[in-house]
């Protein structure tokens, strides 16, 4: 087998897919962490009680999970649309949920069986934006 169609196998074998979106991690103090994030170049894109979504320039997301946050520590995954992500969780038998943001998701596990998200934004994601 060729190396191209060795690839081109491994891409059809896969899991799930995507672009690498964020990363989440705790924070102890969300108000204290979020002007950290900002003062070094980070934009903020989203603002609840409980957890914030910066960006850097590259659009790369710091997900900012407050003491009460129901979404565990994780690094995301977008996808391109609302059929990839629901291809991709059948594949995984985990069920989508669509969160107060508008983004549309699932978590399940990968590699090493750290949590992984995959996620898509709609069109209207950006109508709750911050900033």
């Amino acid at each position: 087998m060729s190396e191209q169609a060795r690839a081109s196998q491994e891409q059809t074998d896969a899991r799930f897919s995507g672009v690498m979106d964020h990363i989440a991690i705790e924070s102890k103090d969300l108000e204290r962490d979020v002007e950290e994030y900002k003062r070094i170049g980070f934009k903020l894109e989203t603002l609840y009680h409980d957890w914030a979504m910066l960006r850097d320039e590259r659009g790369f997301g710091v997900a900012l999970l407050g003491p009460n946050s129901k979404h565990p520590p994780h690094f995301g995954l977008r996808v391109e649309t609302r059929e990839a992500l629901d291809e991709a969780a059948a594949r995984e038998g985990r069920p989508v949920r669509e969160h107060r943001d508008r983004s549309v998701s699932f978590y399940t596990r990968g590699v090493g069986g750290h949590a992984v998200e995959v996620i898509y934004y709609p069109p209207e994601y950006g109508d709750n934006k911050a900033e």
